[in-house]
């Protein structure tokens, strides 16, 4: 085996191994629990003193977006599951790969942006103080990795 052959195949195994990390990095990351959601949902419903009104449109907000919600989680798998198939299919970063890569990050992105657009019907249905809180909670959420 010639050392440019020696050198291809370890570069092979590197990215494949790159690949079955990423892979199983983003499986831990899409299935984590959510204690940032849950955070916010305690002072939805614990600390905003949410009046009656308030309960039944947020809890009817809430329960169209746990099903849209659940779609775009399964989605993401779906994602996951075919670029595990493609890791398999080409053994390195070929074009099956980075096609499969796209779609994730599609998929990754419509659960952030749809979740976001539920944050905002939510916070919608506040008022000024309460809204301030809920910005608070919602802004220490966000960073709270990045401290």
């Amino acid at each position: 085996m010639t050392a440019r052959s020696r050198w291809l195949l370890l570069l092979a195994l590197v990215a494949f191994a790159s690949a079955i990390c990423g892979v199983f990095v983003g499986k831990i990351v899409a299935d984590r629990p959510r204690p940032k959601e849950t955070e916010l949902h305690a002072l939805l419903h614990g600390e905003l003193k949410l009046t009656p009104q308030q309960h039944v449109k947020i809890d009817a907000i809430e329960a169209r977006f746990a099903v849209r919600r659940k779609a775009l989680e399964l989605d993401m798998r779906a994602a996951n599951a075919r670029l595990a198939e493609a890791i398999e299919a080409e053994h390195g970063y070929g074009p099956k790969v980075t096609a499969a890569i796209d779609q994730s990050h599609v998929a990754m992105g419509a659960l952030q942006k749809e979740t976001l657009e539920h944050l905002f019907e939510m916070r919608a249905v506040l008022d000024p103080e309460q809204a301030k809180m809920f910005d608070s909670t919602v802004v220490k959420a966000l960073t709270a990795d990045a401290r």
